[in-house]
This record gives C-alpha cells, sequence and structure tokens, in this order.
C-alpha cells in the first residue's frame, strides 16, 4: 500500500489527503494547530473549483452546503453601473459555501485510511535520490512514499526545497465577515443579492449564503478590500474604520458593515509568491515531494482562484496517481500544475493593475475601460481561471 503525508490540514491539504485516501493510500495528515479550525467566512468557488469537487467524490456534499451566485455586477460608489449584471449558464455560475461547512464536507470525506494529527508543527523536510521523503518536527520523523507541502503561503517545506521563491506584500489587506441569516437587516435582504462596488483603492463583495436546512448556516458574506497594511487595532475600531471608509457607498456594504458582529471579523494581509517555485516535485528515492495549493502559487484573491487552484491540485494528483507510477505522477504533476497556477497568476496580476487604480485621471481612464472592455478583459481573466478540466 502507497503511503503519504499530508502537511498542513487547510482546504487543499483536507482535499488531498481525502483523495488519497479514497485512492487506497495509507495518509498521515499534519496540522500545526490543535484542531482544524477554519475561518469563520465563506468561500466562492468557481466552476473549475465546482468541477474539482465533483472528481473528488465530493458532488453529493457540495449539493447540500453551496448556494449559486448569480452575477451581481459592478457599481461604483455613487451607484452608478460600471458594468450591468449578466446571465450566466448553470454551468459558469459559481458557487458559494460558508467555510465551516467546506470544512466539515472535507473531514467526513477523509475516510479511515487519514490519521490526522493537530499540534504537529513540521521544521524539516530531507528529499534525498534513493532515500524515501522524511519531514519531521524536532521531535518526531515521519516518512512515507510521498509528502505533500499544503502548509500554506509560509511553507516550511517549500523554504527549504524552494529558497529563491519569497513571499511578498501585494499592498492590501481583506477583511471578510459573514452576518448571519437572523442579523440581515431587512434593507440588504430586499435587495437582490450579490454584487461588487469598485472605488478608489477600495473595494467592497457580497455574496449570498441562502439558508440551509442541514447545518443552520446561512446569511451573507462580504469580503472588503483596501490598499495599505494591516491594522494593529482591535476589530472593534477596525469596524468602526470600514464604516468610516465605506460611508456613502451603496447598500448592501452600510447594512452589512452595520450589522457586523466584530468577533466575526478576520482580517488578512494579501501576500503573494515571487517568483513562483521553479518545479512542484521533488523526487525522492521512488517517491518524493509535490507542493500543493498556496505553498505552491499563494496569490492575490482578485480572480477567487486560491481555493479553486487548491483543489485542482488535488484532484489532479489524485487522476496521476491511479493510473501512472509513482516517478510519473510527480513528472506529469509538476508539469501539468506549474504552467496552469502561472497562466491563473498572470491573469490575476492584470486584474490587480486595474483594481488597485487610485487618482482622479486614473480612475476616470479604468472606469470607462473598465465599462468599454469588461466582457473582454474581465471575461477573458475568468474564462481562462474556469477553464480547467479534471484530467482524464
Amino acid at each position: 500500500m502507497r503511503s503519504a503525508v499530508v502537511v498542513g490540514a487547510g482546504l487543499g491539504g483536507l482535499a488531498v489527503a481525502g483523495a488519497l485516501s479514497g485512492s487506497g493510500w495509507q495518509v498521515t495528515l499534519l496540522e500545526r494547530a490543535d484542531r482544524v479550525r477554519p475561518e469563520p467566512t465563506a468561500v466562492v468557488l468557481w466552476p473549475n473549483g465546482v468541477r474539482a469537487l465533483r472528481a473528488l467524490g465530493l458532488d453529493a456534499a457540495l449539493a447540500a452546503i453551496s448556494t449559486p451566485l448569480p452575477d451581481g455586477g459592478v457599481r461604483r460608489p455613487d451607484g452608478q453601473w460600471l458594468v450591468q449584471p449578466r446571465p450566466a449558464s448553470a454551468e459558469r455560475t459559481p458557487l458559494v459555501a460558508h467555510r465551516e461547512d467546506l470544512y466539515d464536507a472535507l473531514i467526513a470525506a477523509l475516510g479511515d485510511r487519514v490519521d490526522l494529527r493537530t499540534g504537529v508543527t513540521i521544521r524539516s523536510v530531507r528529499a534525498e535520490p534513493g532515500e524515501r521523503p522524511v519531514v519531521g518536527d524536532g521531535r518526531q520523523t515521519f516518512t512515507a512514499d510521498l509528502v505533500v507541502a499544503a502548509d500554506g503561503t509560509d511553507s516550511v517545506l517549500r523554504r527549504q526545497l524552494a529558497p529563491a521563491t519569497g513571499v511578498v506584500s501585494s499592498g492590501c489587506v481583506t477583511w471578510a465577515a459573514v452576518v448571519p441569516w437572523y442579523q440581515v437587516p431587512p434593507a440588504v435582504a430586499d435587495r437582490p443579492a450579490g454584487g461588487e462596488v469598485l472605488g478608489a483603492g477600495y473595494r467592497f463583495v457580497s455574496a449570498p449564503l441562502g439558508r440551509h436546512s442541514s447545518t443552520g448556516r446561512g446569511g451573507v458574506h462580504w469580503i472588503a478590500t483596501a490598499a495599505g497594511a494591516p491594522r494593529p487595532e482591535p476589530p472593534e475600531t477596525q469596524l468602526t474604520l470600514l464604516r468610516r471608509w465605506y460611508a456613502g457607498w451603496p447598500e448592501p456594504v452600510a447594512g452589512l458593515l452595520a450589522a457586523t458582529d466584530p468577533a466575526a471579523l478576520v482580517q488578512r494581509e494579501i501576500r503573494e509568491l515571487r517568483p513562483l517555485p521553479r518545479t512542484y516535485a521533488f523526487p525522492a528515492g521512488p517517491g518524493g515531494v509535490v507542493l500543493l495549493g498556496d505553498a505552491a502559487h499563494a496569490m492575490p484573491p482578485h480572480l477567487g482562484q486560491g481555493a479553486c487552484l487548491a483543489f485542482e491540485d488535488a484532484a489532479t494528483l489524485q487522476s496521476l496517481a491511479r493510473e501512472l507510477s509513482l516517478p510519473d505522477t510527480l513528472t506529469a504533476y509538476d508539469r501539468a500544475r506549474r504552467s496552469r497556477a502561472a497562466t491563473v497568476v498572470r491573469q490575476t496580476r492584470r486584474m490587480s493593475a486595474v483594481l488597485q487604480t487610485r487618482g482622479r485621471l486614473a480612475l476616470r481612464a479604468r472606469d470607462a475601460a473598465l465599462g468599454a472592455v469588461t466582457p473582454r478583459l474581465l471575461g477573458r481573466a475568468a474564462t481562462v481561471a474556469e477553464r480547467w478540466r479534471p484530467p482524464q
């Protein structure tokens, strides 16, 4: 029986651990936190992410926890449309799910071949020819045929295996929260849900979660983005600042900020990898180490592709490992995932330049161009991101 060690029990780590377990592998899943603890936010799953989860066998679970997200269009802070809402086919409509529900679905899919261990902080990795890959926390070591580095943007494994890749700030910060369905103001609940408002260095996106009888969770998820560095103030003060920065913006912005519980607010600095690793696979003995998720391709969230690409990684690795020898799996995984990630990162960085425009003249030019070329600009970026299909 093949064996794998997966480092990191985030979305990507849980997905790949369940995928390998479902293919007959014995999997050890290592998480540095004392328990698997998702943020109380939501995840937008674009069509490529949905296809990946379905390829991983999570179709029924996804249907039970997700809500379709119609195109809500893009407006300016004064309420004028930059991009009118456009209908999309069911296949191209993204889904939104509460992050806790998604974690629950992935954990339920782990199966009895996954040994989940929490409170384990991996500090070293060894991948040498002729020897099976090894990771260790300073007290104990874990050896397997395959090690999957799913330990996030600050991946310890990537830093040791690909030291030329660094983590840099994108110059932006996001705040996110879910307003539960019973706290959503009537002025927000009565409006068409979803959509985006785009200003000078500021952005606000909202998405309805619905209310699922199977979990009891629901409401409206929102994300605010602003240029700058993380704020050190307590959540109550940060919310006060957000309400001031977004004052006068059209609903549902004010209503959602007013209804948000400070304890539900999640602040995150946007960081990315520059340059991307030159390889995602490091052979060792009969197997090796692969990078997955943010450990491989952390990028700004402007196309919403972080989780989706991680699920693609997991589905690709599962499919290749079923059909190929382990050395051939590593080679094929690197070839497929590195080129794919580079394409999406390139599109994301182009969108960063558009979305972070500041200055009166630059804003006028951006808004005029956005309204004129959005079907080509945003549409092409979205199409490139969504084009992926599970490997056959």
